[in-house]
């Protein structure tokens, strides 16, 4: 048995760059052929595309992971790793994309509207990118970037001009069977329709949808029942109708009762598109009212009493039943008048530009702060992209590191904020101790492949010391 499903929480990861590779060349007579590592491949997207086809989240209920393909590492010879291919997650028209913050990031309607949720990483670049005047023969590599990672929320609101809205059994699936081709399950008892059911109706040589918002009792806009599951579906309507059971038998109802508490939950719910759609608030879309079931002879009586008390509101009200078919043509004709008048009232709006707001040459791209602690912590998009591009094994990597720091001025920043050698600066995941007499961002003397002089480890005991240290041990030996 199909099930359907409108709100899912997935877990996109997209690709991660793959590392660049540190090559030097090698050629028969050609001792010092120069470095040739190529780059690494960027990590492959994720990417949402509405598709026609698609008509619930189902799939993302059982499968919420979505992981995007990682790049491949670069190799020598100038070669660049494979870049990742992009992952397209196919999502039903009218999906709403959240991040987990509750904040609305997209609103995708229309085939083939695309929305990038998880950006690839880029790939590390190769010794020979990174060649210069100053180090002509890299013996490093970058590594690739991390792919983005977050959970997204994705809602589905169905995309209609008219939304029935009523009381459990007030005849909303039945009135849009018989307007329309859709074959809705139909049953006695509440909470029959567990799914919006949307239907698509014909008024002479105009065509609209409408869609049929189940479970809406007193209290839905709090979360009673099924209410807040489904009032999302009315968000993009343009018209709400009112169904209302006239030959119902429970105790305390009647339509103007049934009308006021729905017009309660209406004007309580705070829609997530509120201020960014292009519909109005819903207390002021268009409404109309539909008196069911007056085949009943009672509810016919009761229809015609309250008929002009609802009318008295400023709504169209309509006389109809599903089982004879009475009224129902009127019916269709009229909402289309609603639907045409609506879409001509509101404003046509420009297609949306993309905004590219550029970065001031002087403006800083890090800030350092105090820790409290007697430590700095740098924040920045380009200094913790370069952590995290650094490979703190190779020793000439981390003297680069420290080049491109000195160039963006983090070290001029942390002499002014006092800081002092040896203390502690966090950048990004890595902390390292500070020596402000490092000359980094200068050109200094390049010693073998993977080593910078500025960087002393004392724990290393290099070759020429531990031959230095045999020849003494022997002479030693033989003195004694």
């Amino acid at each position: 048995m199909s099930r359907f499903v409108d709100r899912v929480v997935i877990h996109a990861r997209a690709g991660s760059g793959g590392h660049g590779c540190a090559s030097v060349h090698r050629e028969k007579f050609k001792p010092l052929g120069g470095p040739d590592g190529g780059n690494g491949g960027r990590g492959g997207s994720i990417v949402l595309v509405v598709d026609p086809q698609v008509h619930t989240l189902l799939d993302f209920h059982f499968h919420p992971h979505v992981d995007a393909p990682s790049g491949k590492q670069g190799m020598g010879g100038d070669r660049d790793g494979a870049a990742g291919a992009d992952l397209e997650v196919r999502v039903p028209d009218g999906t709403v994309v959240l991040d987990e913050n509750g904040r609305l990031l997209a609103d995708m309607v229309g085939a083939g509207t695309r929305f990038e949720a998880a950006a690839g990483g880029r790939g590390g670049l190769g010794n020979a990118a990174l060649a210069s005047r100053a180090r002509k023969a890299p013996g490093f590599a970058l590594l690739g970037e991390k792919g983005d990672e977050r959970d997204l929320t994705l809602e589905l609101k169905t995309v209609a001009d008219v939304g029935l809205v009523g009381f459990p059994s007030a005849g909303k699936s039945s009135l849009v069977s018989t307007i329309s081709a859709a074959k809705p399950k139909i049953a006695d008892y509440p909470f029959t329709t567990l799914a919006p059911n949307l239907g698509v109706v014909s008024a002479g040589e105009h065509t609209f949808t409408v869609a049929d918002v189940p479970g809406l009792i007193p209290g839905a806009s709090q979360g009673r029942g099924l209410g807040l599951d489904f009032l999302r579906h009315i968000e993009r309507c343009a018209v709400l109708v009112h169904v209302v059971d006239c030959a119902t038998l429970e105790p305390g109802r009647d339509p103007i009762s049934d009308i006021d508490a729905l017009e309660a939950e209406l004007a309580a719910y705070q829609p997530t598109l509120q201020g960014d759609s292009a519909l109005v608030d819903l207390a002021d879309r268009p409404r109309a009212v539909v008196l069911n079931k007056i085949d009943v002879p009672e509810a016919r009586e009761l229809a015609d009493f309250v008929r002009d008390e609802i009318a008295e509101r400023g709504w169209p009200v309509f006389e109809v039943s599903t089982v004879s078919r009475e009224g129902l043509r009127p019916l269709t004709f009229a909402l289309w008048d609603m639907v045409a008048a609506y879409r001509e009232s509101q404003p046509v709006l420009p297609q949306r530009r993309a905004v590219i707001r550029p970065v001031a040459i002087d403006q800083k791209s890090f800030t350092v702060a105090s820790d409290g602690d007697g430590g700095f912590v740098v924040r920045g998009a380009r200094p913790e992209r370069w952590i995290a591009q650094t490979n703190f094994e190779n020793d000439e990597a981390v003297g680069y590191l420290g080049d491109r720091l000195a160039r963006l001025g983090v070290e001029d920043e942390l002499l002014k904020l006092g800081a002092k050698p040896g203390c502690a600066v966090t950048i990004g995941d890595m902390t390292f101790d500070w020596e402000p007499q490092t000359p980094a961002g200068v050109d200094v003397t390049m010693s073998g492949r993977g080593t910078d002089i500025r960087i002393e480890r004392s724990e290393r005991v290099g070759a020429d010391e531990r031959k230095i240290a045999r020849k003494r041990r022997r002479e030693h030996d033989e003195q004694s």
